[in-house]
Protein backbone atom coordinates (compact mmCIF):
# COMPACT_ATOMS: atom_id res chain seq x y z
CA UNK A 1 0.00 0.00 0.00
CA UNK A 2 1.11 3.28 -1.06
CA UNK A 3 2.23 6.03 1.95
CA UNK A 4 1.21 9.39 0.93
CA UNK A 5 4.14 11.76 1.76
CA UNK A 6 3.19 14.27 4.31
CA UNK A 7 5.68 17.33 5.44
CA UNK A 8 6.28 17.26 8.77
CA UNK A 9 6.31 21.32 8.80
CA UNK A 10 3.11 21.83 7.78
CA UNK A 11 1.58 19.95 10.40
CA UNK A 12 0.82 21.30 14.34
CA UNK A 13 -0.20 19.57 16.73
CA UNK A 14 -1.13 16.30 14.43
CA UNK A 15 -3.62 18.86 12.55
CA UNK A 16 -2.67 19.68 8.86
CA UNK A 17 -2.01 23.33 7.94
CA UNK A 18 -4.14 25.11 5.89
CA UNK A 19 -4.49 29.51 5.14
CA UNK A 20 -8.06 28.87 4.76
CA UNK A 21 -10.61 30.96 7.61
CA UNK A 22 -13.69 30.90 8.19
CA UNK A 23 -15.65 33.92 6.47
CA UNK A 24 -16.99 36.27 9.30
CA UNK A 25 -20.99 35.77 9.08
CA UNK A 26 -21.84 37.53 11.82
CA UNK A 27 -23.89 40.71 11.69
CA UNK A 28 -22.35 44.18 11.71
CA UNK A 29 -23.73 47.14 14.25
CA UNK A 30 -26.80 49.00 13.39
CA UNK A 31 -25.74 52.17 12.88
CA UNK A 32 -26.58 54.94 15.59
CA UNK A 33 -29.50 56.85 15.02
CA UNK A 34 -28.46 60.90 13.92
CA UNK A 35 -30.56 62.26 16.83
CA UNK A 36 -32.56 60.84 20.13
CA UNK A 37 -36.32 59.85 18.73
CA UNK A 38 -38.42 62.60 18.18
CA UNK A 39 -42.32 62.43 18.43
CA UNK A 40 -45.21 64.24 18.76
CA UNK A 41 -47.85 63.08 20.88
CA UNK A 42 -46.85 59.68 20.39
CA UNK A 43 -46.23 59.68 16.38
CA UNK A 44 -42.66 59.64 16.03
CA UNK A 45 -40.93 61.68 13.17
CA UNK A 46 -38.28 59.87 11.45
CA UNK A 47 -35.03 59.97 10.82
CA UNK A 48 -35.24 59.96 6.81
CA UNK A 49 -38.07 62.53 7.47
CA UNK A 50 -35.41 64.75 9.32
CA UNK A 51 -32.99 64.47 7.04
CA UNK A 52 -34.75 65.01 3.76
CA UNK A 53 -36.01 68.23 5.75
CA UNK A 54 -32.54 69.33 6.92
CA UNK A 55 -31.71 70.22 3.44
CA UNK A 56 -34.34 73.32 3.73
CA UNK A 57 -32.91 74.95 6.34
CA UNK A 58 -28.69 76.07 6.06
CA UNK A 59 -27.10 76.87 8.41
CA UNK A 60 -23.70 77.19 10.42
CA UNK A 61 -23.20 73.33 10.94
CA UNK A 62 -25.02 70.11 10.31
CA UNK A 63 -25.75 69.94 14.01
CA UNK A 64 -27.95 73.68 13.61
CA UNK A 65 -29.91 72.47 10.20
CA UNK A 66 -30.72 69.30 12.08
CA UNK A 67 -32.29 71.41 14.87
CA UNK A 68 -34.46 73.34 12.70
CA UNK A 69 -35.47 70.63 10.26
CA UNK A 70 -36.68 69.08 13.63
CA UNK A 71 -38.21 72.47 14.61
CA UNK A 72 -40.37 72.41 11.61
CA UNK A 73 -41.34 68.98 11.30
CA UNK A 74 -42.68 69.17 14.93
CA UNK A 75 -44.77 72.10 14.27
CA UNK A 76 -46.19 70.75 10.97
CA UNK A 77 -47.05 67.39 12.97
CA UNK A 78 -48.81 69.77 15.69
CA UNK A 79 -50.80 71.83 13.23
CA UNK A 80 -51.28 68.17 10.70
CA UNK A 81 -53.11 66.42 13.96
CA UNK A 82 -54.91 69.38 15.11
CA UNK A 83 -56.50 69.54 11.74
CA UNK A 84 -57.21 66.42 11.90
CA UNK A 85 -59.06 66.67 15.48
CA UNK A 86 -61.09 68.99 14.17
CA UNK A 87 -62.17 67.33 10.97
CA UNK A 88 -61.57 69.87 8.96
CA UNK A 89 -62.73 68.97 4.94
CA UNK A 90 -60.29 71.17 2.54
CA UNK A 91 -59.52 70.91 -1.25
CA UNK A 92 -56.13 71.40 -2.15
CA UNK A 93 -55.48 74.22 -4.17
CA UNK A 94 -52.03 74.94 -6.40
CA UNK A 95 -49.67 77.31 -5.17
CA UNK A 96 -47.76 80.66 -6.64
CA UNK A 97 -45.35 77.94 -8.49
CA UNK A 98 -48.70 76.29 -10.26
CA UNK A 99 -47.36 73.27 -7.57
CA UNK A 100 -50.78 71.14 -6.07
CA UNK A 101 -50.95 71.14 -2.28
CA UNK A 102 -50.49 67.80 -0.34
CA UNK A 103 -53.25 67.06 1.85
CA UNK A 104 -51.53 67.34 4.61
CA UNK A 105 -50.41 71.14 3.63
CA UNK A 106 -53.92 71.87 2.50
CA UNK A 107 -55.27 70.92 6.22
CA UNK A 108 -53.02 73.22 7.40
CA UNK A 109 -53.60 76.13 5.19
CA UNK A 110 -57.09 75.79 6.49
CA UNK A 111 -56.61 75.05 10.26
CA UNK A 112 -54.59 78.30 10.30
CA UNK A 113 -57.31 80.77 8.08
CA UNK A 114 -59.95 79.42 10.47
CA UNK A 115 -58.16 79.76 14.19
CA UNK A 116 -55.52 82.24 13.48
CA UNK A 117 -57.83 85.97 13.41
CA UNK A 118 -55.57 88.72 12.66
CA UNK A 119 -55.99 92.36 12.21
CA UNK A 120 -55.98 94.82 9.18
CA UNK A 121 -53.87 97.66 9.54
CA UNK A 122 -55.57 100.71 10.18
CA UNK A 123 -54.71 104.68 9.18
CA UNK A 124 -53.30 105.26 12.58
CA UNK A 125 -51.44 102.41 12.62
CA UNK A 126 -49.71 102.98 9.17
CA UNK A 127 -48.82 106.37 9.90
CA UNK A 128 -47.61 105.62 13.04
CA UNK A 129 -44.96 103.19 11.84
CA UNK A 130 -44.64 106.05 8.94
CA UNK A 131 -43.48 108.41 11.22
CA UNK A 132 -41.18 106.14 13.40
CA UNK A 133 -39.09 104.52 10.15
CA UNK A 134 -38.22 107.19 7.80
CA UNK A 135 -35.47 105.26 6.97
CA UNK A 136 -37.34 102.41 5.70
CA UNK A 137 -39.68 104.54 3.52
CA UNK A 138 -37.63 106.52 1.66
CA UNK A 139 -36.09 106.90 -1.86
CA UNK A 140 -32.54 105.64 -2.34
CA UNK A 141 -30.01 107.68 -2.46
CA UNK A 142 -28.32 108.34 -5.72
CA UNK A 143 -24.41 109.21 -6.46
CA UNK A 144 -23.37 110.46 -9.75
CA UNK A 145 -19.28 109.31 -10.20
CA UNK A 146 -16.71 108.72 -12.62
CA UNK A 147 -13.54 105.93 -12.42
CA UNK A 148 -10.66 105.01 -14.12
CA UNK A 149 -9.77 101.07 -13.81
CA UNK A 150 -6.50 99.81 -13.92
CA UNK A 151 -7.19 95.86 -13.92
CA UNK A 152 -5.58 93.55 -12.83
CA UNK A 153 -6.49 90.05 -11.19
CA UNK A 154 -6.19 89.24 -7.64
CA UNK A 155 -3.27 86.38 -7.92
CA UNK A 156 -1.17 88.24 -10.41
CA UNK A 157 1.02 90.24 -7.90
CA UNK A 158 3.30 91.51 -10.46
CA UNK A 159 -0.04 93.48 -12.23
CA UNK A 160 -1.47 94.34 -9.15
CA UNK A 161 1.82 96.10 -8.08
CA UNK A 162 1.97 98.03 -11.62
CA UNK A 163 -1.58 98.75 -11.65
CA UNK A 164 -1.35 100.27 -8.07
CA UNK A 165 1.80 102.27 -9.01
CA UNK A 166 -0.08 103.88 -12.15
CA UNK A 167 -2.98 104.26 -10.06
CA UNK A 168 -1.30 106.62 -7.72
CA UNK A 169 0.52 108.85 -10.85
CA UNK A 170 -2.90 109.07 -12.45
CA UNK A 171 -4.49 110.23 -8.96
CA UNK A 172 -1.32 112.91 -8.03
CA UNK A 173 -1.90 113.77 -11.97
CA UNK A 174 -6.03 114.32 -11.81
CA UNK A 175 -5.58 116.28 -8.31
CA UNK A 176 -3.55 119.30 -9.76
CA UNK A 177 -5.51 118.60 -13.53
CA UNK A 178 -9.17 117.22 -13.09
CA UNK A 179 -9.94 118.55 -16.22
CA UNK A 180 -8.35 115.92 -18.19
CA UNK A 181 -10.09 112.31 -16.18
CA UNK A 182 -11.94 111.56 -19.00
CA UNK A 183 -8.88 111.78 -21.60
CA UNK A 184 -7.08 109.51 -18.62
CA UNK A 185 -10.12 107.23 -18.53
CA UNK A 186 -9.89 106.70 -22.45
CA UNK A 187 -6.66 106.32 -22.43
CA UNK A 188 -5.75 103.73 -19.40
CA UNK A 189 -9.66 102.23 -17.76
CA UNK A 190 -10.41 98.88 -18.42
CA UNK A 191 -13.89 99.41 -17.81
CA UNK A 192 -16.27 99.78 -20.68
CA UNK A 193 -17.13 103.16 -19.09
CA UNK A 194 -13.70 104.89 -20.31
CA UNK A 195 -15.79 105.42 -24.42
CA UNK A 196 -17.65 108.08 -21.70
CA UNK A 197 -15.22 109.91 -19.72
CA UNK A 198 -15.14 107.02 -17.51
CA UNK A 199 -18.99 107.86 -16.24
CA UNK A 200 -20.89 105.47 -14.47
CA UNK A 201 -24.48 107.40 -14.54
CA UNK A 202 -26.32 107.40 -11.92
CA UNK A 203 -25.47 104.47 -8.54
CA UNK A 204 -27.60 103.10 -5.76
CA UNK A 205 -26.29 101.35 -2.95
CA UNK A 206 -25.42 97.80 -3.75
CA UNK A 207 -24.46 98.78 -7.63
CA UNK A 208 -21.26 98.28 -7.21
CA UNK A 209 -18.39 96.38 -5.20
CA UNK A 210 -18.09 97.08 -1.59
CA UNK A 211 -14.73 98.60 -1.55
CA UNK A 212 -15.67 101.30 -4.21
CA UNK A 213 -19.09 102.04 -2.46
CA UNK A 214 -17.31 102.42 1.13
CA UNK A 215 -14.75 104.88 -0.56
CA UNK A 216 -17.92 106.86 -2.42
CA UNK A 217 -19.52 107.09 0.91
CA UNK A 218 -16.01 109.19 2.34
CA UNK A 219 -16.15 111.40 -0.74
CA UNK A 220 -17.47 114.65 -0.88
CA UNK A 221 -19.29 116.09 -4.16
CA UNK A 222 -15.82 117.43 -6.89
CA UNK A 223 -13.52 115.44 -5.04
CA UNK A 224 -10.96 112.80 -6.93
CA UNK A 225 -10.00 110.15 -4.66
CA UNK A 226 -6.16 110.93 -3.50
CA UNK A 227 -5.64 107.12 -2.87
CA UNK A 228 -6.20 104.25 -5.53
CA UNK A 229 -9.42 101.97 -4.51
CA UNK A 230 -8.61 98.39 -4.26
CA UNK A 231 -11.02 95.91 -5.45
CA UNK A 232 -10.63 92.44 -6.89
CA UNK A 233 -10.97 93.76 -10.54
CA UNK A 234 -7.64 95.97 -9.77
CA UNK A 235 -7.74 99.88 -8.89
CA UNK A 236 -9.97 102.54 -9.39
CA UNK A 237 -9.11 106.18 -9.67
CA UNK A 238 -12.68 107.82 -8.21
CA UNK A 239 -14.35 110.99 -9.46
CA UNK A 240 -17.57 111.77 -7.57
CA UNK A 241 -19.64 114.10 -9.09
CA UNK A 242 -23.04 114.08 -7.47
CA UNK A 243 -24.68 112.85 -4.37
CA UNK A 244 -28.17 112.90 -4.26
CA UNK A 245 -29.49 111.97 -0.56
CA UNK A 246 -32.82 109.94 -0.54
CA UNK A 247 -36.27 111.42 0.38
CA UNK A 248 -38.76 110.59 2.63
CA UNK A 249 -41.55 109.05 0.24
CA UNK A 250 -44.99 110.55 0.50
CA UNK A 251 -47.41 108.68 2.99
CA UNK A 252 -50.29 107.88 0.49
CA UNK A 253 -47.48 106.18 -1.89
CA UNK A 254 -46.70 103.58 0.80
CA UNK A 255 -49.59 103.37 2.73
CA UNK A 256 -50.22 99.74 0.95
CA UNK A 257 -47.04 98.75 1.69
CA UNK A 258 -46.75 99.39 5.08
CA UNK A 259 -49.73 97.90 5.74
CA UNK A 260 -48.96 94.86 4.06
CA UNK A 261 -45.78 94.80 6.33
CA UNK A 262 -47.86 95.25 9.38
CA UNK A 263 -49.82 92.46 8.88
CA UNK A 264 -47.46 90.26 7.91
CA UNK A 265 -45.66 90.93 10.82
CA UNK A 266 -48.82 90.44 12.88
CA UNK A 267 -49.65 87.10 11.16
CA UNK A 268 -46.24 85.93 11.95
CA UNK A 269 -47.03 86.79 15.61
CA UNK A 270 -50.36 84.97 16.09
CA UNK A 271 -49.52 81.86 14.19
CA UNK A 272 -46.38 81.56 16.70
CA UNK A 273 -48.90 81.76 19.79
CA UNK A 274 -51.28 79.59 18.50
CA UNK A 275 -48.79 77.23 17.82
CA UNK A 276 -47.34 77.75 21.36
CA UNK A 277 -50.75 76.60 22.48
CA UNK A 278 -50.78 73.66 20.34
CA UNK A 279 -47.26 73.03 21.81
CA UNK A 280 -48.29 73.36 25.53
CA UNK A 281 -51.26 71.03 25.59
CA UNK A 282 -49.20 68.28 23.63
CA UNK A 283 -46.75 65.79 24.46
CA UNK A 284 -43.81 66.72 22.79
CA UNK A 285 -40.18 64.56 23.23
CA UNK A 286 -37.04 64.84 22.00
CA UNK A 287 -36.71 68.50 21.14
CA UNK A 288 -38.12 71.74 23.20
CA UNK A 289 -40.01 74.35 20.92
CA UNK A 290 -39.42 77.25 23.79
CA UNK A 291 -40.13 80.48 21.60
CA UNK A 292 -37.11 81.98 23.19
CA UNK A 293 -34.72 80.03 20.59
CA UNK A 294 -36.01 81.27 17.39
CA UNK A 295 -39.12 81.74 15.20
CA UNK A 296 -42.03 78.79 15.24
CA UNK A 297 -42.91 80.18 11.97
CA UNK A 298 -40.88 79.83 8.57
Amino acid sequence: MATLYQNPSLQIDGESYSTYQEPDRSVPPKAKPVTKEISVNGIAISETELLAEAQNHPADNPGGALAEAARALVVRELLWQEARRLELAVLPENDADGRLETERDAAIRALIDRQVDVPTAGEEECRRYYDQNPEKLSSEPLIEARHILLASVPGDKTARIKSKALARQLSNHLSDQPQEFAALAKQHSACPSREHGGNLGQLTRGSTVPEFERAIEAMKEGEISTVPVESRFGFHVIALDRKVPGEKLPFDLVRERIAVWLEAAAWSKAVSQYIAILAGAAEIKGISLNTGDGPLVQ
